[in-house]
């Protein structure tokens, strides 16, 4: 498969949001960043359009379509019928002026490619009278087929998609031509470039308005054209059937969005439809709802109107092709992803916290549609455990709790009413609470003065380490508030420090003692000293000084 949509690695932020949009789950997490699984992708551009980041982009043939111009062969654009609802009220002629400035030669309508297309599926009912055919118009319907549902193979019809005939039949007119074809469809870059030889290149309707603003050429409106073809609806639901000459004997379904092909196509393998034509589209709303226009142009009802209005009630007139011209081999795509044993799946569920079946939740909030899912991605390494949020959740809950409860500070959670939304053991210890139940809920002047909680709501400035007494409770804390702006709540931590303080008072007791001891000491020789002083001569004087620096030293403590 070739290179067509590419992730920016620094926009990812981890969302999941492409894997739970993708039909078939072909997106790798590895380093917390979104890859597309190659040989699973159908490159139906719903990761690129889901993406709240754009962190999926297409890979821009601009350049490519530039050096075409510059090599001087004639570059011939096939432009998509949904052209009518992206560009509304300019015609084909106004947007084959606007591409004329851009050097391009001609530019003629892919519907013309699609006359032939479905002449051929007309003869292959009428002659080789298939049970089931499906239209292979659609890049991304014929690639999940090759890639998921390849025992319906048989049922893929092998024509070329309208942008390949149209490619062949203008190069049969004009041999040295170059084609490129633009339009709404991510996966027409890679049919483009596997099957190669009729399309040289493919534009999306984006990167030709970006090329258009950055020459500042403006379309002009031009709805002078030929009334005639019916193909123009081959864009719409139901367009290519709408097109066709119906036969008696077949049923003739519409079914678009890869959700409702898949379900069509499991259907087909338990034998459940016969004798039917099946128009199948992998964008639900078929070609005016591809991944670009989906992005950029969502307008479903009147885009439909406007290609509707543009579609004429006849055929083009082309060059009639054999069945060998107009066959392209569609295989077998091998996806090479081991399925996992069930011991393994097993054994997988249990490290995701699934260890009954009443813990698998599936509630695809990784993308996956059930927890097995995920634990099969998982084993074939495009998910990780880290994915399963309720998992996650648990984990940080149940961590989160532990610390909480066997913390030897109290913690009370209170919100802006200043009503308490959490409380611990430690501090239902220190507030002599026998059960949280008893102020869950309620004023936090219940159990606390609030003058702390207010100044910290009001300033947001937090307060660290004060010490305050609980006379109520008869305690000392040290009082750490602070506010978490986000969750509008304020946190609370008190450290117990009772011992503490009591500690100090009867060392502050003590000291005291020991004070006024040496007070009476001083005081008693100084009386002996003034007995004696003729005897000691300077030895009074420095006891005093003695005395008095202990003294000092004791009541600093």
């Amino acid at each position: 498969m070739a290179e067509v949509l590419r992730l920016k690695k620094s926009n990812c932020k981890n969302c999941y949001k492409c894997i739970r949009h993708c039909p078939v789950k072909a997106i790798r997490i590895s380093g917390n960043q979104a890859h597309i699984v190659e040989n699973e992708c159908i490159l139906c551009g719903q990761c690129f359009v889901v993406c709240p980041q754009n962190a999926k982009e297409i890979v821009d043939e601009t350049e490519k379509v530039k050096v075409l111009i510059q090599s001087g062969a004639p570059v011939y654009a096939s432009i998509a019928p949904s052209f009518a609802a992206n560009y509304g009220g300019i015609g084909i002629g106004g947007v084959a002026k606007a591409l004329k400035k851009l050097g391009f030669e001609q530019t003629e309508e892919t519907a013309v490619g699609a006359t032939i297309v479905k002449k051929e599926y007309e003869r292959i009912l009428k002659e080789d009278k298939p049970d089931i055919l499906i239209s292979s118009c659609c890049h991304s319907l014929n690639l999940l087929i090759q890639k998921h549902f390849p025992a319906e193979l048989p049922y893929l019809a092998d024509v070329l998609s309208p942008m390949q005939a149209h490619g062949q039949d203008i190069k049969k007119r004009c041999p040295e031509a170059k084609v490129v074809f633009i339009g709404p469809c991510v996966a027409k870059k890679d049919e483009a470039a596997v099957y190669g030889g009729s399309i040289d290149a493919v534009l999306t309707f984006e990167e030709l308005t970006n090329w258009l603003n950055d020459e500042n050429i403006t379309m002009e409106p031009d709805m002078d054209f030929e009334k005639r073809s019916r193909t123009r609806i081959f864009p719409t639901t139901g367009g290519i059937l709408n097109s066709m000459d119906k036969i008696d004997d077949y049923t003739y379904l519409a079914i678009d969005g890869t959700e409702n092909c898949i379900a069509a196509l499991r259907d087909i393998e338990e034998g459940n439809l016969h004798k039917c034509f099946i128009e199948m589209s992998s964008c639900a709303g078929s070609c005016i709802s591809g991944p670009v226009m989906e992005k950029f142009h969502r307008s479903p009802v009147r885009d439909y109107v406007a290609v509707k209005k543009y579609a004429g009630s006849e055929d083009f007139d082309t060059y009639t092709y054999s069945q060998s011209e107009l066959t392209k081999n569609i295989s077998f795509i091998d996806k090479k992803l081991k399925m996992p044993t069930e011991a393994e799946i097993m054994a997988t569920l249990r490290t995701m916290g699934k260890n009954k079946k009443s813990d698998e939740l599936n509630c695809g909030s990784c993308g996956y549609n059930t927890c097995r899912e995920k634990a099969i991605a998982i084993l074939q390494g495009k998910a990780d455990v880290s994915m399963c949020l309720p998992f996650l959740k648990e984990k940080a809950e149940n961590f989160s709790d532990t610390i909480i409860n066997n913390t030897p500070n109290g913690i009370i959670v209170i919100n802006d009413d200043l009503e308490v939304q959490q409380v611990n053991k430690a501090a239902m210890k220190i507030m002599n609470l026998s059960s949280a139940s008893d102020i869950l809920g309620e004023q936090v002047v219940r159990v606390l003065d609030p003058s702390d909680f207010m100044e910290v709501r009001k300033t947001g400035m937090a307060i660290h380490g004060k010490r305050i007494y609980l006379a109520e409770y008869d305690k000392y804390v040290e009082e750490t508030i602070t506010l978490d702006r986000e969750y509008h709540i304020l946190i609370c931590i008190m450290r117990d420090v009772t011992d503490e303080e009591n500690e100090r008072r009867k060392k502050e007791s003590i000291g005291k003692q020991t004070v006024e001891i040496a007070d009476n000491v001083v005081n008693k020789q100084m009386r002996i000293v003034q007995e004696i002083a003729s005897l000691l001569g300077e030895t009074t004087a420095e006891t005093k000084i003695a005395l008095t620096k202990l003294k000092e030293s004791i009541t600093d403590e």
